[in-house]
């Protein structure tokens, strides 16, 4: 009854936003069950030795994954009805080459670690995990249409399916094989349902008489955006690597556990909301109406994760060592100070969504910048204290920076003009 007055009460333009957000919740809600089975049983069936190596090498991957955000998908959102048909053309082939060229930049990557540094685990772990590449093409054209189509609650099913069928695969491959491979094989196992269920959701094939669009139509949003989202990705997974640098591995599979048991949940929604609103911006005629929505979902966005947040930090000690083992209650502190770093993040998020509404995505980049190198600035000093130190300077570190900048530009919505 709660729930529906307050949607009752929400303005009409802003019914598609939430329910959009709702149905990344409500997906996330029901991959929270399995994570947390998942998480539950990697704690008690691993050590934080173990956990660091699959760490690494899942950061690695993460990293330079980022690399295939060329900003391609962004551009059929933002498509008019009459370009559509030749930018998808040209986004398909696009989408074959910056995947193949990711490949084999990452088996590059994972040379280096075993010929030079001598990492073989972690290299081959890496190579294997370039497999991913090959499975993201089929499916990507058809994603980015589903979310132009404001089809958000298919997207939402599609993505927690996968990670569903992810945690069901580590778990159980943790069980019988309790080896940093049982963590980072389901990321590859589960690439093709991806695919699969993507290509169901929306049908699309090549349609030879609208020809190709040139690529120029792409430039604007390329660079800029594969520059917000690679810094974005250094400033979330970067830090893996800053602590296993500093303090180690067993401080690492810490961090790592902290991470995934606290910030690690409610970044899905942080991300659900560039997702969500960006599409909705596209659509407004113009800065007014555009700035009017953003601060809208703005508000809208920080309400819903601002108890989950809270609930995350106060309650860490008790339900920790409940859900997890005594043995990682050392964890709790760092999963509490973590999962404040969603806020700030949350409003990056929707700070991005209104500049490649607006395309500005280089000012996107130039926020992305900062936020990044303030917060692996203060992860970096907060090392040499202690890991708590570290967790808490890293999320001090984002806020002073993307949080005045979200009040700057909450403000200046209200007297945008077309």
């Amino acid at each position: 009854m709660l729930a529906r007055t307050f949607q009752n009460r929400l303005p009409a333009g802003l019914a598609p936003i939430a329910n959009g957000l709702v149905a990344y919740a409500s997906a996330e809600a029901a991959t929270r069950v399995v994570r947390i089975l998942a998480i539950l049983v990697i704690a008690r069936r691993t050590s934080p030795e173990l956990l660091g190596t699959a760490a690494f090498a899942l950061t690695l991957f993460e990293l330079i994954r980022v690399l295939g955000n060329a900003g391609i998908g962004q551009r059929i959102i933002a498509a008019t009805d009459d370009e559509l048909a030749a930018l998808c053309n040209t986004a398909k082939r696009l989408f074959w080459a910056v995947c193949l060229a990711v490949a084999a930049i990452q088996l590059t990557v994972a040379a280096g670690l075993f010929f030079i540094a001598g990492l073989d685990e972690a290299a081959l772990m890496l190579a294997v995990l370039a497999g991913v590449y090959i499975c993201m093409p089929p499916g990507l054209v058809q994603v980015f249409l589903l979310m132009r189509d404001g089809e958000l609650p298919t997207t939402a099913r599609i993505g927690a399916a996968q990670t569903m069928a992810d945690h069901f695969l580590t778990v159980t491959l943790v069980l019988i094989w309790p080896t940093a491979w049982a963590i980072v094989l389901p990321k590859l196992l589960t690439a093709p349902l991806w695919t699969v269920l993507t290509r169901r959701a929306r049908s699309w094939s090549s349609d030879a008489a609208a020809g190709y669009a040139p690529l120029r139509e792409f430039a604007s949003f390329g660079p800029a955006i594969l520059g917000s989202e690679l810094v974005a990705a250094l400033r979330i997974h970067a830090d893996k690597l800053v602590i296993g640098a500093l303090l180690g591995s067993e401080a690492l599979g810490l961090y790592y556990f902290a991470f995934n048991a606290g910030l690690g949940i409610t970044l899905s929604f942080v991300a659900a909301c560039n997702t969500v609103i960006f599409p909705m911006l596209c659509k407004q005629s113009g800065d007014q109406d555009r700035g009017r929505l953003f601060r809208q979902s703005f508000v809208l966005s920080l309400v819903l994760l601002a108890p989950v947040v809270a609930a995350q930090a106060l309650l860490a000690p008790y339900y920790v060592p409940v859900v997890f083992g005594a043995e990682w209650l050392e964890a709790a502190p760092y999963i509490a100070l973590l999962s404040l770093a969603a806020l700030p993040l949350c409003a990056g998020s929707l700070i991005g969504a209104w500049l490649r509404a607006r395309k500005q995505p280089l000012h996107e980049t130039g926020l992305a910048i900062a936020a990044t190198v303030a917060g692996l600035a203060g992860l970096a000093a907060g090392s040499t204290q202690s890991l708590a130190a570290a967790c808490a300077a890293y999320a001090a570190g984002l806020a002073l920076v993307l949080l005045p900048a979200a009040f700057v530009h909450f403000h200046q919505t209200k007297t945008a003009t077309c």
